[in-house]
């Protein structure tokens, strides 16, 4: 089994989400002017609450502190920003663990190089949930079985633990019908009957307990506590020219997670400058936990799911996509 570059050019150092066709929009870089030292790159981020450390990075100078000068763009997807790492358009981008894995057994070699948000640990706040209309039929995930649910993206990351989801919870999810939709508007479908549950994360899963339904499951919390649902990555071949600039971003993106975990309030500030999310929505939505390691037995999960699910096939690893040492 292939060891991707990315692992050899970042050993010893300790370095830590759905895809969908999307158009690239550029935000601009937002942070300290670059010096005679400054590296200059280019990150693809998803429009999430997740990426918020990605924000406070600018704002706050720790990227520059770390020798860099980054550039966000906005994509709804990994579709969008894959291509973009791989082609050379930017240095780095933002994906679920799934989405790496998918691509990795698919031969694009890719590599976490930092983690990215997690779940709380605490199923009866998370920041992402199963969602239903209150006082309907479906009381618990198992409830799922048969019935249409709601993901932003099929055959990745959400229907895989949405699944796991329901098998926690004795119920056979290979009898569910997983439907297409973009969060903003999950909750409407539930609410009208389109679909009977959705999957949601926040901003959209505070909304939809707001505009009346109720959770059955967190399956991020419920699969692992300490869950690495997605992570900051690049290209091996990138990563084997430019050690020193990986390490850099790898440090900075840990600064910038210790930052956003110990500053709530900032990441709810900071939300309004690259998100549509209301002050008053954003002061009151359950924020993710921004972690600082990768937790590799819980990629090691998510692959197992996959290939359990059947959409992740092939001759890959989780040494395929983590740094030596993870």
């Amino acid at each position: 089994m292939r060891r991707s570059l990315l692992t050899l050019v970042i050993a010893g150092t300790t370095l830590a989400a759905g895809c969908g066709v999307a158009e690239v929009t550029d935000t601009g870089a937002v942070g300290a002017a670059p010096t005679a030292e400054t590296t200059a790159v280019r990150l693809g981020v998803i429009p999430l609450v997740d990426v918020a450390p990605v924000y406070l990075a600018q704002r706050e100078g720790i990227f520059a502190e770390h020798g860099l000068e980054v550039e966000a763009f906005l994509a709804q997807g990994g579709a969008a920003i894959v291509p973009a790492v791989v082609n050379g358009e930017a240095q780095f981008g933002f994906s679920n663990v799934t989405s790496l894995l998918q691509a990795e057994s698919r031969g694009v070699p890719l590599g976490l190089v930092a983690s990215a948000a997690g779940p709380t640990g605490d199923p009866e706040a998370d920041y992402a949930l199963i969602e239903v209309p209150d006082g309907g039929p479906v009381r618990t995930a198992a409830d799922l079985a048969g019935r249409r649910v709601a993901i932003n993206s099929i055959n990745n990351v959400s229907d895989t633990v949405v699944r796991e989801s329901v098998r926690l919870a004795g119920g056979d999810p290979s009898t569910i019908e997983f439907v297409e939709i973009p969060f903003p508007d999950m909750a409407a479908a539930v609410s009208t009957g389109q679909v009977d549950a959705a999957f949601l994360v926040e901003p959209f899963a505070s909304l939809g307990l707001a505009q009346g339904l109720r959770s059955v499951a967190a399956p991020f919390s419920e699969i692992d506590p300490d869950l690495t649902v997605a992570g900051y990555f690049t290209s091996d071949q990138y990563a084997a020219e430019n050690p020193d600039v990986v390490r850099r971003f790898a440090d900075a993106m840990r600064a910038a997670h210790a930052y956003a975990q110990d500053n709530p309030d900032a990441v709810r500030e900071i939300l309004g400058e690259y998100t549509s999310i209301p002050p008053e929505v954003a002061a009151q939505l359950t924020l993710p936990d921004f972690q600082t390691d990768i937790n590799r037995d819980s990629v090691s999960r998510l692959l197992e799911l996959g290939r359990q699910d059947g959409i992740i096939e092939g001759d890959v690893g989780v040494e395929d996509v983590l740094p030596a040492g993870e």
